[in-house]
C-alpha cells in the first residue's frame, strides 16, 4: 500500500481527526492520491444526520463500482453500530478512531499513546484543536454520546504545546473544539483556557465551537471580551424557541434562560456576531410550539442560523417518539426561519459599508476576487493579489448583499 485518500464527513472534530490520520498514514510512508487511483480509500464518517450516512453510502459504491482495481477500503468516525453493520460489505475494515494508533492495517506501525498524542498534518492555516471529546448531556436527538462516548478533556499543557505548534507553522485561527466545549474543566476552566492560549506569541485568531447555553458562564462572556485574540463570534445552538419542547429535547434551559445569556453576551460584546443551530419538526412540535421558535427568533435577530429538519437516530431518547411532522411541513417551517434570518442578515450587513475589517482571505473566486472571514466571522470579498491568502488584511466596505460584504484593501 503506497497511496491513501480520505473522505472526511461531519465537523471540525473529524476534519481532525482526518489529519491526525494523515499524520500517521504519512509518517509510515504512504502519499496522497486520487480516490480513483488511490491504494487506501479511507471515509471518515457523521452518523449524526441521516443525509450525510446517505451520501457516504452512495460514495463508496461508486468507488467500489467505478474503480477497476478495487481499493483497501476503511471506516471510522462517529458511527453508529446500525450504521456499521450496514456499510459493512462495502468495506476491509471498521476502526474506531479512538483506536488509531493501534490500528491493525498492514501498512501501520502501531503506536503507545492515544489518538490526540498524534501530532495533525494540517493544509491550510486554521488549527483545529480539540480540548476534550465525547459529551455527557444526551440531547434527545442526538448520537454523539453513543459513538464519541463520554467526554473527556485534555490537559491544558497539551492543548497549550499543540496550539504553539500550530502558530509555529503559521496557522492564523486557533479553533477550540469540543462537543460540549465550554464545559471544559481539566487544571483549570475554559475562561481560564481562553486566556492562556490568549497569551501565547503571534499574530492569530482563537474561536471555538460547539457551546451549551447551560455552560456559557459570564466568566466565559468576560473572558472573551478582555482576551484581543478571541473574536467576537458566537455559536451558541438554541434548537428550539419553545421550553415545552425543549424540555422534550433535554437541553435542560429555557427560552427565557437563552435570552438571558444572549441579553448578558450582547451587553459585554455589543459586536458580537451570534449564530445558532435549530431543529424544526422535532416529534411533537405543534404550530403553536414552532411559532414560540420564530417569534423567538425575530426578538433575538440571529446573525446566521444552521436549521436542520428532524430526522429520527436509532439509540436516542427521540427514536422512540413519534415522528409527528410531515417531511412537508418540517421544509414550510425550515422556510420560515430561513427568511427571518434573511430580513436580519441584509439588515444588518447595510450597516458596514464605510466600516474597515481586519479580515482573513482564504481562498480566491472565479472572479479573482479573495473571499475572506471577518473577525466576527462575516464573509468578506474584495480585488487582492492570491499571496495575500492566509494574513491578515485591513479592508475597507464597500457594499454588501444578503450573506456577505464586498470591500477594498485599505491602504495605509
Amino acid at each position: 500500500m503506497k497511496t491513501y485518500c480520505i473522505i472526511t464527513y461531519g465537523c471540525q472534530m473529524n476534519k481532525n481527526d482526518s489529519e491526525r490520520i494523515t499524520s500517521l498514514f504519512k509518517e509510515n510512508g504512504l502519499t496522497e492520491e486520487d480516490e480513483e487511483k488511490a491504494d487506501v480509500v479511507l471515509i471518515n464518517a457523521c452518523s449524526v444526520r441521516q443525509s450525510a450516512m446517505d451520501r457516504l453510502e452512495e460514495k463508496i459504491k461508486k468507488i467500489r463500482r467505478e474503480r477497476v482495481n478495487d481499493p483497501l477500503t476503511i471506516l471510522t468516525g462517529c458511527v453508529l453500530e446500525k450504521d456499521k453493520q450496514k456499510l459493512f460489505p462495502f468495506f476491509d475494515y471498521l476502526l474506531p478512531i479512538q483506536d488509531l494508533p493501534k490500528w491493525n492495517l498492514p501498512f501501520l506501525e502501531k503506536k503507545e499513546k492515544s489518538y490526540l498524542e498524534i501530532a495533525p498534518k494540517r493544509k491550510g492555516f486554521s488549527a483545529y484543536i480539540p480540548i476534550s471529546t465525547g459529551c455527557n448531556n444526551f440531547c434527545a436527538y442526538c448520537v454523539v454520546p453513543f459513538t464519541r462516548g463520554k467526554e473527556v478533556h485534555r490537559s491544558k499543557m497539551e492543548i497549550l504545546e499543540e496550539a504553539k505548534t500550530a502558530i509555529k507553522e503559521g496557522c492564523r485561527e486557533i479553533w477550540l473544539l469540543g462537543q460540549n466545549v465550554n464545559s471544559y474543566q481539566k487544571e483549570i476552566n475554559f475562561s481560564q483556557l481562553l486566556k492562556e492560549v490568549n497569551s501565547l506569541e503571534g499574530d492569530f485568531w482563537i474561536r471555538f465551537t460547539s457551546s451549551h447555553p447551560k455552560d456559557l458562564s459570564e466568566d466565559i462572556i468576560f473572558a472573551m471580551k478582555e482576551c484581543q485574540k478571541v473574536t467576537p463570534y458566537l455559536n451558541l445552538p438554541l434548537q428550539s424557541g419553545d421550553d415545552e419542547i425543549l424540555k422534550k429535547m433535554n437541553r435542560t434551559y429555557t427560552s427565557r434562560d437563552y435570552k438571558k445569556i444572549v441579553d448578558k453576551t450582547r451587553e459585554v460584546i455589543p459586536e458580537i456576531f451570534l449564530s445558532t443551530d435549530i431543529i424544526v419538526g422535532f416529534p411533537g412540535e405543534t404550530e403553536k410550539h414552532f411559532n414560540n421558535t420564530a417569534k423567538l427568533f425575530k426578538e433575538i435577530e440571529f446573525d446566521m442560523a444552521y436549521t436542520a429538519r428532524y430526522s429520527p437516530r436509532r439509540h436516542t431518547a427521540a427514536y422512540k417518539m413519534e415522528d409527528t411532522v410531515s417531511d412537508k411541513e418540517k421544509k414550510r417551517r425550515e422556510k420560515i426561519l430561513t427568511e427571518i434570518t434573511r430580513e436580519v442578515a441584509l439588515k444588518k450587513n447595510s450597516l458596514y459599508p464605510g466600516k474597515t475589517l481586519k479580515v482573513l482571505p482564504k481562498s480566491q473566486n472565479r472572479k479573482g476576487l479573495l473571499i475572506g472571514k471577518a473577525a466576527n466571522y462575516k464573509d468578506v470579498a474584495f480585488d487582492g493579489s492570491p499571496e495575500l491568502i492566509s494574513d491578515f488584511v485591513n479592508v475597507e466596505i464597500t457594499d454588501y448583499s444578503l450573506w456577505g460584504l464586498k470591500g477594498r484593501i485599505k491602504q495605509k
